[in-house]
C-alpha cells in the first residue's frame, strides 16, 4: 500500500471504501510467541511495525494516528532503540503494552473495532480504519524437501538446525546455511551470516581460488574527444521517496530547457533492470556522451550506473550523480515547493559539471596478502582463524598477556554449551596455525599506508619495551568491549549487589554458590544505565543473561525467589522458549518504568537484608521487598581506548562510542574506508555465536581484498600542477583521507592514488592553486567560472 508501484500509488486509503486513513492499528506477535504454534519471537516486527508506523505517517495527507499493540518492545538490534524514542517522540507513534486484541467488525460501518485489557486489566475498545498484523516468520514450506536433498537436520520448530556457537554450519560437513531460514533475523545479521558462509565456503575451496573466473568483458570504449557535450539526464521518482515530495515532472521540464541537454525523463525506479537497459538503448539511441542521474545516493548506486555506461562503450567517470533523495525530499519533506526548487537546482548544477567531465582511467597498484586483526577476543582469533584456513598469513595483535578477551569472563550458557570449552579450543587452534603470527602485550602505535598496502608498527612490552613495522593488505578490527561501569542501586557500598558476570563467576564456583543456596530472595534489575540518555541503546545479552542465571540459581536452589525488575523482556528468536521456561519455574517479572525506577535501601548493618520498592503496574500498586542479593544487568560499554584507536586507523566512531561500519545493511562489516573490517563487540552488543559469525564476516570481506594481486585506484582524484607547488604541505594537513604527503626528494606534495577520494579538500586550500580534480579541463572549468562572473 505504501510503494509507489503498489494498489494505490502509495495513497493511503482504505482498501474497501478507497477512504483516506485517519487511523490504524499494528498488532505484534500474531503467530509469534505463541504457545499453541510458534513459540519463538520472530525478532523483526517490533522494528518493521515502527518503520511501517513512521512512513505511513510520512506518507499521510492528513493527521494519520498510528497505536502499535505490544507485549514486549524488542529493539536490541544497532541504533534501534533510538529509532523507537524517535517513533515515540517525534512522529506521535502511539505504543499500546497489552495481550493481543480481538478484532471485530464494527457495526454499521467499515471500521474495524478493536477489543483489549491494558496492564491494569481495564477493557478498552478502539475503532480503526485499517489493522495490520505482524504475522510471525515461519520455515519454508518446503524446507523437509531441502532437508532430505541436503542430508541435514532441522530443529524443533522446522527452521534448519545449525551447531553452537557456530549458525552458518548445519549438522553436515561442507553444508553452510545463512538468513531467516535458521532462525528469524534481521537484514544486518541475515548480510553477515551470509558472508559469513561465504567465508566458510572459502576455507574449504582455498586451493581452488580463482580457477573457474572469467573477466567481464566491455566493449571498446568510445573516443568522445572530439564531440560537443551531449548529455542525457534521468531523474528517478524512487517511489515515492523522492515522488512524493520533490515534482520530478517539474525537474525534468526545467531541465530539458538547459543547454546541451539532448534527452531527459523520469522513471519510477531508475536503477531497476529494466531502467537500466533503458538507459543503454537511449545511449545509444541518441548518441549521448554524457549522462547525469538524479536518485538518491551515490554511496550505494554510483558504481551501478557507472557499469552501466560503461557497457556501452562510454567511461564511467562520464556520469554524474546527485542525490535528490538525501538532499532534497528526506531533509525537506514538509516544504515541497521549496525541495522542488532545490532539486532543480542540483540537478541544473550537475548537469553543468557534466559538461565539463573528461574520461578518467584508473591506474592499478599491488595487493599484499598479509592480513593484520586487531584484538585477540574469540572474534578477533576466529577472523584470523578463518584467514589462516583461506591460506592467508595473519598477525594476531592482543593488548593483554593472553588470548581471550571477554569470553573468559563467560562459565556457561543459556543453551548448556561449555563458552570454556570453546575458548579452549580456539586458542590451541590459532596457537597452532603456522600461518598466525601472535603478538602478546602489544598495542598499535602507527598506522600508515592505503588498502592492500598497509604499514603498522607495534609496540610490545614484553619485559622491554620493542617495536616492530608489520606489513600487510588488510586490517580487522576486534577490540572487543567491556562491562559498564555503575554506581547506582547501592552497588560498590553494599557487598550484595553484585552485577550479572559476578553472579555467573559464582554460580560456576563450587566454593562461592554456598552463598546462593542460602539466599531466601535474589532481585535482578535490568537496563542498568542502557536505554537512558548517555547510552541510548540496548545491551542485547543482558535479558537472556539474567534469564540464565535465574534459572541456574532454580536449578540450585528451588526455593529460592528471584524476581526481575525490567523494562522489556528481549529473548529474541529462540531464545524466548527459556523466558516461557522461567516463567514455569516461579521466576517473577515486575516492569518498571524509566520514570520511576526501582529505589534500593540498605539495612543499619552489612548483615541486614536490602530492600527494594518498585511499582508494579499489573497490581496496580508499590511493592516493597526485603532481598538477600541484588544483581545487576549493567550492559555493554565500549572500551576506552576506541577513541585514541579510532584516530590510529582513521576510522569513525557512532555517537554511542562504538566503530561504526559502512552502512548498518548492506556492508555490516565494511569500514567507509577501504581495506578496514570490524567484528564482534567493537561492532556492538552481541552474543557469542553473533561475534563468531560477524568475525568470519569480516574475514570473507578481507579476503576478497587480499586475494587480488592488484587493486584499483578511485580514479576521480587530485592532481599535482609540480610547477606551481610550493610544498607548504597545507594540503597534506587537510586531507580527511590521508591521501597527501610531501616527497622528499622533490620537496612537493604528492597524491596517494589509491587513498584519494577526488573531495577537493586539498583544491580549495591550495594558496598556488597548484591541484585540480582529474576527469576536468581546467581551462574549461575557469571558463565555466568567468562566464558565471
Amino acid at each position: 500500500m505504501l510503494s509507489a508501484s503498489g494498489p494505490y500509488s502509495g495513497h493511503l486509503v482504505r482498501p474497501s471504501d478507497h477512504r483516506e486513513l485517519k487511523r490504524i492499528a499494528f498488532l505484534q506477535c500474531v503467530g509469534s510467541r505463541d504457545l499453541e504454534c510458534n513459540q519463538y519471537c520472530s525478532s523483526v516486527c517490533c522494528m518493521h511495525a515502527t518503520k511501517e508506523a513512521i512512513v505511513a505517517k510520512e506518507h499521510s495527507e492528513g493527521e494519520l494516528e498510528t497505536d502499535i499493540y505490544f507485549m514486549d518492545m524488542r529493539a536490541f538490534g544497532k541504533g534501534f532503540d533510538r529509532y523507537y524514542e524517535r517513533a515515540k517522540n517525534e512522529y506521535n507513534v502511539s505504543y499500546r503494552r497489552c495481550r493481543l486484541p480481538v478484532v471485530e467488525q464494527a457495526d454499521g460501518s467499515e471500521e474495524l473495532l478493536l477489543s483489549y485489557l491494558d496492564e491494569q486489566g481495564n477493557l478498552k475498545k478502539e475503532r480503526y480504519d485499517v489493522v495490520v498484523l505482524s504475522t510471525a516468520l515461519v520455515a519454508p514450506k518446503n524446507v523437509s524437501q531441502l532437508k532430505k536433498a541436503a542430508n541435514i537436520n532441522l530443529n524443533k520448530y522446522n527452521f534448519i538446525d545449525t551447531k553452537p556457537f557456530a549458525s552458518e554450519d548445519t549438522s553436515r560437513e561442507g553444508v553452510f546455511v545463512c538468513g531467516a531460514v535458521s532462525e528469524p533475523k534481521d537484514i544486518p545479521e541475515t548480510v553477515i551470516q551470509a558472508s559469513a558462509a561465504a567465508g566458510r565456503a572459502s576455507e574449504l575451496l582455498a586451493e581452488a581460488r580463482g580457477t573457474l573466473v572469467e573477466e567481464k568483458e566491455y566493449p571498446p570504449e568510445r573516443d568522445i574527444s572530439a564531440e560537443p557535450p551531449r548529455i542525457g539526464v534521468f531523474v528517478c521518482h524512487c517511489g515515492i521517496n523522492i515522488g512524493g515530495v520533490v515534482d520530478v515532472e517539474g525537474v525534468v521540464e526545467f531541465i530539458k530547457d538547459i543547454p546541451n541537454v539532448i534527452y531527459c525523463e523520469h522513471s519510477l525506479y531508475t536503477c531497476s533492470q529494466d531502467n537500466q537497459q533503458k538507459i543503454k538503448e537511449t545511449i545509444k539511441e541518441h548518441r549521448l556522451n554524457r549522462i547525469v542521474i538524479a536518485s538518491c545516493t551515490p554511496r550505494t548506486h554510483e558504481p551501478l550506473f557507472q557499469d552501466t555506461i560503461r557497457e556501452v562503450g562510454l567511461n564511467p567517470f562520464l556520469l554524474e550523480f546527485v542525490s535528490i533523495r538525501e538532499h532534497c525530499s528526506w531533509v525537506h519533506m514538509t516544504d515541497k515547493i521549496r525541495a522542488t526548487q532545490k532539486a532543480k537546482e542540483l540537478v541544473a548544477m550537475a548537469v553543468s559539471k557534466a559538461g565539463l567531465l573528461r574520461p578518467v582511467y584508473r591506474s592499478s597498484f599491488s595487493v599484499r596478502s598479509e592480513a593484520m586483526v586487531v584484538g585477540g577476543g574469540i572474534a578477533g582469533m576466529t577472523a584470523a582463524l578463518s584467514l589462516a584456513e583461506q591460506g592467508f598469513e595473519v598477525y594476531l595483535v592482543e593488548k593483554e598477556k593472553e588470548l581471550g578477551g571477554n569470553l573468559q569472563k563467560l562459565h556457561f550458557t543459556i543453551s548448556g554449551d561449555d563458552p570454556q570449552e570453546l575458548l579452549q579450543r580456539t586458542i590451541k587452534q590459532v596457537e597452532d596455525s603456522k600461518k598466525i603470527h601472535i603478538h602478546l602485550n602489544t598495542s598499535v602505535e602507527e598506522f600508515t599506508g592505503y588498502m592492500g598496502n598497509y604499514q603498522t608498527t607495534l609496540v610490545s612490552k614484553n619485559g622491554k619495551t620493542q617495536k616492530t613495522v608489520i606489513e600487510h593488505g588488510a586490517v580487522i578490527i576486534a577490540t572487543g568491549a567491556a562491562e559498564r561501569e555503575t554506581t547506582e542501586y547501592l552497588y560498590g557500598q553494599s557487598d550484595r549487589v553484585i552485577t550479572q558476570k559476578e553472579l555467573e563467576k559464582k554460580l560456576s564456583d563450587e566454593a562461592e554458590c554456598a552463598t546462593i543456596t542460602s539466599a531466601q530472595t535474589i532481585a535482578m534489575i535490568q537496563c542498568v544505565g542502557s536505554r537512558e540518555e548517555e547510552a541510548m541503546y540496548c545491551g542485547r545479552v543482558c535479558c537472556t543473561q539474567a534469564i540464565k542465571n535465574a534459572l541456574k540459581i532454580k536449578q540450585i536452589n528451588p526455593k529460592a525467589n528471584v524476581i526481575i525488575f525490567y523494562r522489556d523482556i528481549r529473548t529474541y528468536g529462540f531464545r524466548e522458549q527459556y523466558y516461557q521456561e522461567a516463567r514455569e519455574q516461579g521466576v517473577i517479572f515486575v516492569r518498571y518504568e524509566l520514570e520511576n525506577k526501582p529505589k534500593v535501601t540498605a539495612g543499619q548493618t552489612s548483615q541486614d537484608t536490602l530492600q527494594i520498592e518498585a511499582y508494579d503496574p499489573v497490581l496496580g500498586e508499590k511493592l516493597c521487598l526485603a532481598i538477600d542479593m541484588l544483581v545487576l544487568s549493567t550492559g555493554i560499554a565500549p572500551r576506552v581506548d576506541s577513541e585514541s584507536l579510532a584516530k590510529t586507523f582513521k576510522v569513525p566512531l557512532d555517537q554511542d562510542g562504538f566503530f561504526l561500519e559502512a552502512h548498518i545493511k548492506l556492508r555490516p562489516v565494511d569500514f567507509a574506508t577501504d581495506g578496514i573490517y570490524l567484528c564482534g563487540l567493537a561492532h556492538s552488543p552481541k552474543f557469542v555465536g553473533e561475534s563468531i559469525s560477524q568475525a568470519r564476516a569480516a574475514a570473507a570481506r578481507a579476503a576478497t581484498l587480499l586475494a587480488q594481486e592488484t587493486v584499483q585506484a578511485k580514479g576521480r582524484m587530485a592532481e599535482i600542477k609540480e610547477r606551481l607547488c610550493a610544498g607548504c604541505g597545507l594540503c597534506v594537513g587537510v586531507c580527511p583521507y590521508g591521501a597527501r604527503e610531501i616527497d622528499s626528494e622533490k620537496r612537493i606534495a604528492k597524491v596517494i592514488e589509491v587513498l584519494c577520494q577526488g573531495c577537493g579538500a586539498c583544491a580549495a586550500i591550495c594558496p598556488n592553486a597548484a591541484t585540480k580534480q582529474v576527469g576536468f579541463a581546467k581551462e574549461d572549468v575557469m571558463a565555466a567560472v568567468d562566464s558565471l562572473t
